[in-house]
């Protein structure tokens, strides 16, 4: 493929913005390997699709010969959130950087190229830092340039504190960018503030500026809110074939589109008819989103894995067969008991996070006993001599060898022990 096109696929799908695009242009035109800055937050181990957006991005430069410089925040982890705002931000132990850092370079190497990257930890030079260094760094800003963030002006317009030490995180990242002479800095839109005081602290000190390349955020599985682990609507690189293939089944029609042209290669031709089959309402979007999970499946785990995923999503979602494995549980006449209710007993199976979002699932319909959709959260009989049902409608007989349902991809078989006694979840 021509060059030119390769910049028009890196610098047109997928990208937010770019500052200074043109600029941007002549040094990839200028055939000088660039240093491609992006740094991680080791707090955070877990690499989801709304990661993958940007990483994508740097695979594609490091195809066309640049290179990634990997920054690990492990100097700014051990500090943590001294506002106490930031739950995603605490303070860790050398030791659980470490940890966090190694899960996160394996994730990260699965799109970037392991290579053509180099890793530097930002201890290596914050390590060393001392007062009189603090104090200069921090004289290359003034109040008002910090202030302009908009999380810290919209806290003191409402009174809300803000720590000394939080107003030095943009300046930290920033020195990242003038140590490792960053040529590139990459970041979603929200880290347009952060990234661009890179770009002033090095022209501060002499050094080129370097341009910022910023990738849209993608929305997740509840179709509303940025992707996002905390939110629970997040696809992770982990995931296994079938629970991806699920998750991006799930995705609401009117992102198939972002998903496509953010995390797949389908051509851009494709696309556009993919688009005009959706206008027209000539294509069913469930065949799109079957052709959207098997693309990003195979990406991270291979065709053979994505056509299984395909096959058995067919088979257990769309045909509602009962897959062929089912886990099973263990569960003893008293322990039946004492969960009480069909709320109690998807709790206590871990089929669901909580008997709060059990009830949920049950209001919702999503949960079946034996084929029986359960409209209501009715307290448990245990039998193994009955089938499902009977009572008042108040009740569940539940039968020896049953088998539970929630949502579409979540499935438990349950066996009774008779005789009283302490066991559990097998």
């Amino acid at each position: 493929m021509p060059i030119h096109k390769d910049l028009n696929l890196i610098l047109k799908r997928g990208v937010a913005e770019i500052i200074i695009e043109e600029e941007f242009r002549h040094l990839l035109r200028s055939g000088k390997p660039l240093r491609l800055k992006e740094g991680f937050d080791p707090s955070r181990p877990d690499i989801h699709l709304g990661h993958v957006v940007g990483l994508r991005k740097l695979r594609q430069l490091q195809d066309l010969g640049h290179k990634v410089i990997l920054i690990v925040g492990d100097w700014t982890a051990q500090i943590g959130d001294p506002s106490g705002q930031s739950q995603t931000r605490p303070m860790l132990t050398a030791g659980e950087v470490q940890a966090n850092a190694e899960t996160y370079m394996k994730q990260f190497f699965k799109v970037v190229d392991r290579d053509r990257t180099e890793v530097k930890w930002q201890s290596e030079w914050f390590g060393k830092f001392d007062l009189a260094d603090v104090i200069r760094l921090t004289s290359k800003f003034t109040v008002a340039q910090i202030m302009a963030r908009e999380d810290f002006s919209s806290r003191q317009a409402a009174g809300r504190p803000i720590a000394i030490t939080e107003l030095l995180y943009p300046l930290l990242q920033a020195y990242d960018s003038v140590v490792i002479e960053a040529d590139v800095e990459f970041g979603g839109t929200d880290q347009k503030f952060n990234l661009l005081m890179g770009r002033e602290l090095q022209q501060t000190v002499g050094q080129r500026p370097q341009q910022v390349f910023m990738t849209p955020l993608l929305v997740g599985t509840d179709g509303r809110m940025k992707m996002s682990k905390s939110l629970g609507n997040c696809i992770t690189v982990e995931d296994p074939p079938n629970e991806m293939f699920g998750k991006l089944m799930s995705v609401t029609d009117h992102l198939i589109m972002d998903y496509f042209e953010l995390i797949t290669d389908v051509p851009d031709e494709e696309l556009t008819e993919f688009r005009q089959q959706l206008a027209s309402g000539s294509v069913n979007p469930m065949n799109l989103k079957k052709r959207l999970a098997w693309e990003i499946v195979c990406q991270f785990h291979g065709r053979q894995a994505a056509g299984e995923a395909a096959h058995r999503f067919e088979k257990e979602v769309q045909m509602k067969e009962q897959p062929d494995e089912i886990p099973e549980h263990l569960i003893s006449f008293e322990r039946l008991s004492e969960a009480a209710t069909v709320s109690g007993l998807i709790h206590e199976l871990k089929l669901a996070g909580s008997r709060s979002e059990a009830k949920r699932l049950i209001s919702q319909g999503a949960i079946e006993v034996d084929g029986r959709r359960i409209s209501s959260d009715m307290r448990i009989v245990p039998r193994d001599d009955l089938a499902n049902g009977g009572g008042d409608g108040e009740e569940l007989i539940f039968r020896h060898g049953g088998v539970i349902r929630v949502g579409k991809r979540r499935w438990a078989r349950i066996f009774l022990k008779e005789e009283i006694s302490n066991v559990g979840m097998a």
